[in-house]
């Protein structure tokens, strides 16, 4: 045979080859998305994907006022090759998880959620009318009531969270909201509506589009203390919730695992 016809056949081999494996990589992703393990919140299928997460660095506002992260740019493209910086951040920055350990002796580490917990059904409770008049205002059972009645039992595994309109004050001083005193002034649960989904709801986590769970002016952190010691957790800095249906969405949050973690950054998205 030719060396011409050689390569050819070769090519036409390869390309044979590629096809192959291309079609099997496809049938392999569709089989993953169609049968691999479920939860209740995926089965009903979802049509979008919306990021709930804001965008982080150095000058996004945190509950004490310091920055959340610096860069040390280690090695640079042009003299290394490559870019490496190494980061130091606060675990409670930006949109991030708290962890049971957060706020407890023993509680969870971060790493320690089971993964089954991070893809929840999401329950989104609307204040923004009322924070918009009452900047301290918090969710009450009142409002766990309310949506109960329009929307039907909170489901297990579920992430109830509060849209309080805030998001959108990021990332300006208007987010934290001190006031001359240094108190500052956001929306947030009420320590009875977390003990109300304790106590009656299979609810793994309470998020808020806020920087604190409970509101801003809060100084016992009762929400905090309450929720987290349950072994469940909480989301602070969501973003994207006035996208958000009451009901029917499914959040799907990227946890660090960092081992012994008290929390972290998270990549949070929800499908619609």
């Amino acid at each position: 045979m030719c060396d011409v016809c050689v390569m050819n056949a070769v090519k036409d081999k390869m390309l044979s080859r590629r096809s192959f494996f291309k079609a099997g990589a496809v049938a392999t992703a569709a089989a993953a998305l169609t049968g691999g393990a479920t939860t209740p919140a995926m089965a009903a299928g979802h049509g979008g994907v919306v990021d709930m997460t804001h965008a982080f660095d150095a000058g996004f506002p945190t509950w004490d006022g310091a920055p959340g992260i610096s860069y040390d740019k280690a090695f640079d493209f042009a003299k290394d090759g490559f870019n490496l910086y190494n980061l130091t951040t606060n675990e409670h920055a930006g949109t991030h998880i708290d962890a049971p350990l957060h706020f407890s002796a023993d509680g969870s580490s971060v790493d320690e959620i089971p993964v089954s917990n991070l893809i929840c059904p999401l329950c989104v409770v609307d204040i923004a009318a009322r924070a918009a008049e009452d900047a301290d205002t918090m969710v009450t059972p009142d409002d766990l009531t309310a949506w109960i009645s329009a929307n039907g039992e909170i489901p297990d595994g579920a992430c109830v969270a509060m849209h309080s309109g805030w998001a959108p004050k990021a990332p300006g001083a208007d987010f934290r909201n001190a006031d001359a005193d240094g108190i500052q002034h956001y929306p947030g649960f009420h320590v009875e509506a977390a003990q109300m989904l304790m106590e009656n709801t299979g609810a793994v986590s309470i998020a808020v589009d806020t920087l604190s769970l409970d509101h801003g002016a809060s100084q016992d952190f009762a929400t905090h203390y309450a929720w987290l010691p349950s072994n469940r957790y909480g989301i602070e800095c969501l973003a994207g919730l006035d996208q958000m249906p009451a009901t029917g969405a499914t959040l799907v949050v990227g946890a660090p695992k960092v081992v012994g973690g008290t929390g972290g950054q998270a990549r949070i998205f929800a499908m619609i």
